[in-house]
């Protein structure tokens, strides 16, 4: 279910804001998803919730920089 392509920082900075927004909705999507089967206890691979995490946090990082240049 979850991908375990781990986003860095240069390459999210090279994207647009679009697909920036995009791809956050899409993890954050997936974290809920991931989140949900954690509780129930049908996660096997705990390790993607904390890579899913870094994930969201690092683009919403990128969007409050590019937002608070101007």
């Amino acid at each position: 279910m979850a991908t375990t392509e781990q986003l860095g920082p240069k390459e999210l900075r090279e994207r647009g804001e679009a697909e920036l927004r995009s791809l956050l909705a899409s993890k954050s999507d997936e974290l809920h998803k991931v989140r949900f089967k954690h509780a129930l206890g049908q996660l096997r691979q705990t390790h993607t919730l904390k890579a899913l995490k870094r994930d969201v946090a690092r683009i919403e990082t990128v969007l409050h920089e590019r937002a608070a240049k101007g």
